[in-house]
């Protein structure tokens, strides 16, 4: 039978209210660095150059083929072994899923920004030379927010789903959402209160994330008239 006091002290305890501000603390951690990685990365593939272009290439294809659990093992497990450096103390399971799952979004938001950055029109960025804008200037006021005007919707989804993924942080025992959710189900042996309680935390911030989505392109748009 369903506990209803129970489900309310889950969804308004503090356990899982801090293991949600973690999941959202790491979520956009990654997503803030791999942006910027992801961008210039994005820029290199679409480079005339074979070496840059074959690189992010690779980088790719081995990053977005690996499951993203035997990335995370492997960041927690395996670099331990590897140097000693990662034996050391601040190399804590935050650290661990911050690292494996930059990897990964670098990998997927630079395949988003080479799409968006081919979708601006080289006569934008040739009536730049033109008014003698140098390249990085170029890129930066020119191409970068053309393109993330563009690449808005693929972001936000991706966002979407690397804050679903920070769960898998639950094997290496990272205290996020469904972590402390597990540590309580092992207490109490009430699998749908806690479950409930957690899906409550998962659906208000996707949530949250499509109305600021929905919001950020209809303004976009109406700068763009």
């Amino acid at each position: 039978m369903f506990d209803f006091d129970l489900f309310v002290t889950a969804l308004f305890g503090w356990p899982l209210a801090k293991g949600a501000m973690l999941t959202l603390v790491l979520s956009i951690l990654v997503m803030a660095v791999s942006l910027v990685i992801g961008s210039f990365f994005g820029l290199a593939a679409g480079s005339k150059k074979k070496l840059p272009r074959w690189s992010i290439a690779s980088y790719i294809w081995l990053f977005r083929g690996a499951p993203a659990l035997l990335i995370l093992l492997f960041i927690w497990n395996g670099l331990p072994q590897l140097s000693q450096v990662f034996r050391a103390a601040w190399f804590s399971p935050f650290v661990a899923a911050f690292l494996a799952l930059t990897l990964i979004e670098v990998a997927y938001l630079t395949e988003i920004l080479r799409s968006a950055f081919a979708a601006v029109g080289r006569g934008q960025r040739e009536g730049a030379e033109a008014l003698g804008f140098h390249r990085w200037q170029i890129f930066f006021l020119v191409t970068l927010p053309q393109a993330m005007r563009i690449a808005v919707p693929a972001l936000v989804n991706e966002f979407i789903s690397l804050l679903k993924s920070t769960s898998l942080a639950t094997v290496i025992s990272l205290k996020e959402l469904m972590t402390v959710t597990q540590f309580a189900i092992a207490t109490s042996f009430r699998f749908l209160e806690w479950y409930g309680a957690a899906l409550v935390y998962y659906m208000a911030m996707v949530s949250v994330l499509t109305v600021v989505q929905i919001k950020v392109e209809r303004r976009l748009s109406r700068g763009h008239r």
